[in-house]
């Protein structure tokens, strides 16, 4: 840099004596006696000094300019792909309610009754005599045996602030995975005290003075244990609300979920915990926490540990209300968000918030499209659009974002929820008397962001969500009669802070453009098909705004492909035009399953595996990891129907067969999906690959930055910056 900053400097002052120079021997020529020489005074040091402290300054302001463009389109990347994935996810589901309400009258098969919206996604396996109801007995969590072998923490009732330190020393220390006996103890404890609880929780600042407010985690247990350190353990001065999405995503979940039911069990009135979107078994399915699970407790556990994830995500608070004056949800509101209305609300109905309430009220009661003895088809009528517009109520708090534009509109970006606008965010404020709404569910560069006049505001606590040095995490104390916002900002990963400002950008640039090409290769037939039928003389060149009209149409990602593009695709090097066939590599399909299955098979399946894997998992009930051909078969055609692409059932047969090594009639699914994660890995870094082993684990527990704020207003808090 030094260098670079110097040969400028030189070539400023060079230019600087040829002007003088060159003004000279002009005026010579226009009648200037030759032998009388005019001298021009030289810049002096002062003058020398500032142009160059000019021309350092004007360097560093076009190389920072172009470090913030690439973080942005970097950031955007990673922003679209992550809500491209969610708004699959529901797409997936709408097509689900489609199509078993078209089945309702006629014989499901098994894989479409394990979707069916009446389907529990952890309904008791027939095998397994051990009913959910059992499973919350404390006899019965006494009976399951702890090996002599075992050297984890071992946890006794009543728990208390010991048992806390016990948790936090054991899952610091990376030792073995907490044994299943204390698992049950802990989820068995925590849905005691979370049945106890309101649908909207009111918390009282009035004995602490202040109130800490925590984001998304996402199973980053580095960041939980950070913001505990600096922020201290909760007692009646130092109350604290988890706002939600505790889980996926992040390697160690499980230990996030249980240490946060751990602190709501030992201080249940100073612990709030709020239902994030990913805290429903549905979207576990897809973002990894139940293969979590399922790999760190095999069978019969597993399966048993899931349904008592269930019941804690059945009883999660809705939202936290704090003096009256300020709401804590995860998503956001909608025109539609009553509190009253939601206060009366029974949440455990709703297992999973994804499935309409079609299928039915809760396990107990009778299904809503049932006909009640005696009700009338009016009275029927209303029952039904009542409890659509109370899930709907649900839905919008879980799922939605805000917006700078007015007005309230489907959030078609993630596919669930709404879009609502600053005027929606001001009637819902000042019609139920608060002055400000906190909400989390988006992540933030900088942790934390205010949208909607001031009165809006989103809290991520997730540092390094997208990739090492990508955001910083951050929490908000509100403090003092008018809970004035207090931010604290923090990365837990000790390498990212060592990185400068280029090589965080440039890992993340990597990452992301690394993801952008796994999308592009999976749409590779797709794209091409759409780039030959543009470029009409066959030349294997397209111009520029051919190419980002085929990307942004057959991607369905909204990105800036025109300054995206040198990124991707080579350029022509005299017309400019771009090698549409640059975008494209073969390793991708290089493997068996190519060679058994073809392109459009493999492509499909590759593109989406995700919903393929959800599709699995909701059928694989005892996580056992195997799937009959017949299953593997329809689930296969059922994915087919649902991205309306035409799949052969041939190609499907004899794909299943393929798969089927041992010849038994049973599909190893992981293995399966490690044939994508394999071809997927040869582009990642070995450590970025889930492995389920607590020994590879990244989390680096005393990698902290201590930062601390000052008090700040309401609409112009004060923020910690020396990070």
């Amino acid at each position: 840099m030094g260098f670079g900053v110097s040969k400028c400097i030189c070539a400023e002052v060079g230019s600087d004596k040829e002007a003088l120079d060159g003004g000279e021997q002009k005026r010579s020529k226009f009648g200037f006696s030759p032998h009388k020489k005019h001298h021009t005074p030289s810049m002096s040091k002062v003058e020398r000094a500032l142009k160059a402290a000019l021309l350092i300054q004007r360097w560093y302001r076009r190389y920072c300019a172009r470090l913030e463009i690439r973080r942005r389109y970097t950031w955007t990347i990673f922003q679209s792909i992550e809500y491209a994935g969610e708004q699959d996810q529901m797409k997936l589901y709408n097509f689900f309610n489609a199509l078993l309400t078209h089945m309702a009258n006629g014989k499901m098969t098994e894989v479409m009754e394990a979707l069916s919206p009446r389907a529990s996604p952890t309904t008791d396996d027939d095998e397994d005599e051990i009913t959910t109801k059992r499973l919350l007995e404390e006899a019965w969590t006494e009976e399951v045996p702890v090996e002599g072998s075992y050297k984890g923490p071992r946890l006794t009732t009543p728990l208390t602030t010991d048992s806390i330190h016990l948790l936090i020393e054991a899952f610091k220390k990376k030792k073995q995975t907490l044994h299943a006996r204390y698992v049950y103890l802990l989820l068995r404890e925590g849905v005691r005290v979370l049945r106890q609880r309101a649908t909207i929780m009111h918390a009282s600042t009035a004995i602490s003075g202040q109130i800490t407010i925590i984001g998304d985690l996402h199973g980053k247990l580095d960041d939980l244990l950070t913001l505990l350190y600096k922020n201290g353990l909760p007692s009646s001065d130092n109350p604290y609300v988890f706002n939600g999405d505790f889980v996926d995503r992040g390697r160690k979940s499980m230990e996030v979920l249980l240490l946060l039911l751990a602190l709501v069990i030992v201080f249940p009135a100073e612990v709030y915990l709020n239902r994030g979107n990913h805290e429903d078994m549905v979207m576990n399915a897809r973002y990894g926490f139940c293969k979590e699970v399922s790999k760190k407790y095999k069978a019969p556990h597993g399966p048993r540990i899931l349904r008592l994830l269930e019941e804690v995500y059945r009883w999660l608070p809705l939202a936290t209300v704090i003096d009256h004056k300020v709401m804590v949800v995860h998503g956001g509101i909608s025109l539609d968000t009553d509190l009253r209305s939601l206060a009366t609300a029974d949440r455990s109905k709703y297992t999973s918030v994804l499935r309409a309430p079609a299928g039915g009220l809760a396990e107990d009661e009778y299904s809503l499209e049932e006909e009640v003895e005696g009700e009338s088809d009016a009275c029927r009528e209303v029952r039904l659009l009542s409890a659509t517009y109370e899930w709907k109520q649900v839905l919008d708090l879980l799922w939605s974002d805000p917006h700078t534009h007015p007005g309230c509109r489907p959030n078609s970006f993630r596919g669930g929820g709404s879009y609502f606008g600053p005027d929606v965010t001001k009637e819902f404020l000042d019609r139920h008397g608060l002055v400000l709404l906190i909400r989390s569910h988006e992540c933030k560069p900088e942790g934390y962001e205010f949208t909607h006049d001031g009165r809006c505001l989103t809290i991520f606590s997730a540092s390094n969500y997208y990739e090492s040095g990508s955001n910083r995490g951050a929490y908000v104390k509100l403090q003092g009669p008018n809970l004035t916002p207090h931010f604290v900002q923090y990365t837990a990963d000790l390498r990212t802070r060592k990185l400068t400002i280029r090589e965080r950008v440039g890992r993340m640039e990597t990452s992301a453009f690394r993801d952008l090409r796994g999308q592009i290769l999976a749409s590779r037939t797709k794209l091409l098909e759409a780039f030959e039928t543009q470029d009409k003389e066959k030349t294997g060149y397209l111009s520029v705004a051919d190419w980002v009209d085929v990307m942004e149409k057959e991607c369905h990602l909204n990105l800036p492909w025109r300054v995206l593009k040198d990124k991707l695709v080579t350029l022509h090097p005299t017309t400019g035009e771009v090698n549409y066939r640059s975008s494209f590599s073969d390793d991708l399909f290089k493997n068996d399953l190519a060679v058994k299955g073809g392109p459009t098979l493999v492509e499909a399946l590759y593109r989406h595996k995700s919903s393929l894997e959800t599709i699995f998992r909701l059928i694989d009930k005892d996580n056992s990891g195997y799937i009959s051909m017949e299953e593997f078969s329809e689930t296969c055609e059922l994915l087919s129907r649902h991205i309306d692409v035409p799949i052969p059932k041939k190609e499907i047969t004899d794909l299943a067969r393929c798969i089927d090594i041992n010849k038994d009639g049973y599909i190893d699914f992981n293995e399966f999906l490690e044939c994508f994660r394999i071809v997927e890995s040869s582009k990642r870094h070995p450590e970025e690959d889930y492995d389920g082993d607590d020994d590879n684990d990244d989390d680096d527990d005393d990698d902290e930055d201590r930062d601390e704020g000052q008090n700040g207003g309401m609409n112009h808090p004060a923020r910690d910056t020396h990070l």
